[in-house]
Formats: C-alpha cells, sequence, structure tokens
C-alpha cells in the first residue's frame, strides 16, 4: 500500500473518459489499495477516483463517514431531486465550489470479485458517488459550478483566480 500523488487541474487525463475494468488482476487490486490508502491520508477527504492517481479505470472509492464504498465500472441508473452544495476537489486544492446535483442516485457496480450490486445513496453519499462518477467521465465539479470559493477563508475567489480555475471548464478545455 503505497499513498499516489494526485493528478491536478490541467492535466489532460483528468479530462479522458476512463476504461472499464475486465477483471480485478492483483495490479488492480495494488492499486485500490493504493487509493484507499491515499483517500484516507489526505484531510477532508470524501471520495477519490482512479484516473485522480493517473490510472483512467473505472474505480471509485468513497467514504462520506459511514465506512469505506468501492465501486467498479459504476453506472447511474436512476436519479432524482436535486440538491444545492458545496464541493471540493482534491484535484482542485484550495476551492470549493456551489454545484446542483441529484439528491437520490441508483448506482450499478461490481466488487473486487466481479458480483455487480446496486447502490442507492442520498444527500451527501449521492452528492460523493456523482462527483466521482464524474471523474470517470472526464467531468470535473467546476464544469457544474455556480459560484467558487476559497477552502480556507470562505470567500469568493477574486475574479482573476475564478478565472484561471474556470478556463478549464469543459467547454472551455474542449475548444483549446
Amino acid at each position: 500500500m503505497a499513498e499516489r500523488t494526485i493528478v491536478r487541474l490541467g492535466d489532460p487525463i483528468l479530462r479522458e473518459r476512463s476504461k472499464r475494468i475486465s477483471s480485478m488482476t492483483p495490479h488492480m487490486e495494488m492499486i485500490a489499495e493504493d487509493m484507499k490508502h491515499t483517500l484516507y491520508a489526505k484531510k477532508g477527504r470524501a471520495g477519490l477516483s482512479a484516473v485522480q492517481i493517473g490510472v483512467p479505470l473505472r474505480l471509485v472509492v468513497i467514504d462520506d463517514g459511514n465506512g469505506l464504498i468501492e465501486l467498479i465500472n459504476p453506472e447511474i441508473v436512476e436519479m432524482s431531486g436535486m440538491q444545492v452544495g458545496p464541493e471540493a476537489c482534491l484535484s482542485i486544492p484550495g476551492v470549493v465550489g456551489i454545484v446542483s446535483r441529484s439528491r437520490y442516485v441508483k448506482v450499478k457496480a461490481q466488487n473486487r470479485r466481479g458480483e455487480p450490486f446496486v447502490l442507492e445513496a442520498e444527500d451527501f453519499l449521492a452528492r460523493c458517488v456523482q462527483h466521482e462518477i464524474d471523474h470517470l467521465e472526464g467531468i470535473l465539479f467546476i464544469d457544474h459550478v455556480e459560484a467558487l470559493y476559497s477552502a480556507k477563508t470562505g470567500k469568493p475567489l477574486r475574479q482573476k483566480e475564478a478565472n484561471a480555475i474556470l478556463a478549464y471548464k469543459r467547454e472551455t478545455y474542449r475548444k483549446a
């Protein structure tokens, strides 16, 4: 088990669509363990996708405070309701954004043995699941953001700082 380096905003791998995992090889098991170790080593974290450690595969680990959840090849199959709230991302440190998300999601995924299961999530866990699955599609929370704030002070970012981050929004990023 090793703590991995987090890929930061601006690295093109964050905009790649992650590939499905066909089977959990020993190498994949090691990646999952490293992700778990990396997640717990970071302060204020709730989730991590494999692409955030430079591995564009459909693997997510989440701990919303109620224990670790691993999702392999996750797919959202149902969404409902709406919630608006703060989000942050290990790949965009120091920034919090206000984002609209579904309040409820139902996800089909697999465990490490390749067995399918369904996860139903509400509220904060639903927000975490959507955020991490977005990563697997090359989508970042700044693509949905309504406002950006400093994680340290809680104050809105200065226009220059906000513009530097928003330059990487999906529609801008694809045109570049």
